[in-house]
């Protein structure tokens, strides 16, 4: 089963809220993200993933390395992704839709049932966001 590496933030707010991004042409929303350029670490990749489709500006060091997980892709049958994770809190009034992003929604626990999620958020990313929990 071919790989795509991606960096993917888990983004808190002050309310214990979740952001997670849905592209345009997909179904399922996903902790925001996406694939290096030729060069980039992992972390690089994810500042400049956030600025680019949220219009975030973060630095490296406002990043937490939460480790590497693998899950099925979510919009690429027969592949699976290769993520390393960040966490991050900001205020949600400094992000928007942006580049390719069709929506961006705050969830909490709550939330997650009714919601068409991805593997990887599913079956890691969120777990890490709130501990304890399994979806």
């Amino acid at each position: 089963m071919p790989d795509i590496h991606v960096s993917a933030a888990v983004i808190v707010d002050e309310d214990d809220r979740v952001l997670v991004v849905r592209k345009h042409g997909t179904t399922r929303f996903m902790q925001p993200g996406g694939k290096p350029e030729p060069g980039e670490s992992a972390a690089q990749t994810l500042v400049r993933e956030l600025d680019e489709e949220l219009g975030l500006r973060l630095d490296e060091r406002d990043l937490r390395p939460l480790g590497t997980f693998i899950s099925a892709a979510a919009n690429e049958p027969g592949h699976r992704v290769v993520a390393v994770a960040f966490a991050a809190t900001i205020d949600p009034d400094t992000v928007s839709v942006q580049a390719e992003l069709a929506e961006l929604r705050w969830i909490s626990v709550a939330d997650v049932p009714g919601l068409p999620l991805a593997p990887l958020s599913v079956e890691h990313l969120l777990p890490l966001a709130w501990p304890g929990r399994t979806f």
